[in-house]
């Protein structure tokens, strides 16, 4: 499975799809407004009508698109992750594979930049805090995620997928649980604990793959 068939298959939020230019714009202004939000209110106190009112539209408008809120923070989620696997794509265009300290670096660094800089990823992130399979109804989060890189990084490096699936899932598993920790103590993420991350993710995969 391609990195690109990893994230497209996984079920789709929109009741339809918007077919004109102004509808696809207006169902972007309802996603940067629940961006926004939840970044000030949290998931639980988000409302459609909130949404709506912030995205100017009609709830009616919303309804279109979406059942119902956590409808909507899916596809937002999902917009992230297709913004996270391009950055992580363009970047390894220009890495040497090889060298599993740049990959491991560039990897966190685009999480971390997106945690800090993209409206509502620090609350929801790949979905966990709404529903561990918020982006797949048969996959868990991480497991989308995991697909998604294995795919990624099997293209540039010369490992077998069914070789590199596992040390990726224990990768991504182990620095996904170290960087909440990194979060829960200071909101822009210690640094310390981002260092020892990076460190003890980049000698595990050296022990896999190699120097």
């Amino acid at each position: 499975m391609s990195e690109n068939q990893s994230v497209t298959q996984a079920a789709t939020p929109l009741r339809r799809q918007p077919v004109q230019q102004r509808s696809a714009r207006r169902v972007e202004r309802m996603l940067d407004a629940s961006a926004e939000l939840l970044d000030e209110i949290g998931y639980e106190g988000l409302t459609t009508t909130l949404i709506a009112k912030r995205a100017g539209v009609a709830v009616g408008s919303l309804y279109q698109f979406f059942p119902d809120k956590r409808a909507v923070v899916q596809a937002l989620t999902q917009r992230n992750l297709e913004r996270f696997i391009a950055a992580v794509n363009e970047r390894l265009g220009t890495l040497d594979p090889h060298h599993w300290w740049d990959v491991v670096d560039s990897l966190l660094d685009i999480y971390l930049t997106m945690h800090r800089q993209v409206p509502g990823f620090s609350t929801v992130h790949f979905g966990d805090v709404v529903d561990l399979q918020l982006l797949d109804e048969g996959r868990t989060n991480n497991r989308v995620i995991i697909d998604a890189l294995t795919g990624l990084l099997t293209a540039h490096v010369n490992v077998p997928p069914e070789e590199a699936t596992l040390p990726i899932s224990v990768a991504v598993e182990a620095a996904d649980g170290l960087l909440n920790y990194a979060f829960r103590l200071d909101p822009q993420g210690d640094q310390a604990v981002i260092d020892e991350t990076k460190a003890l993710i980049k000698g595990y995969l050296a022990g896999k793959f190699g120097e």
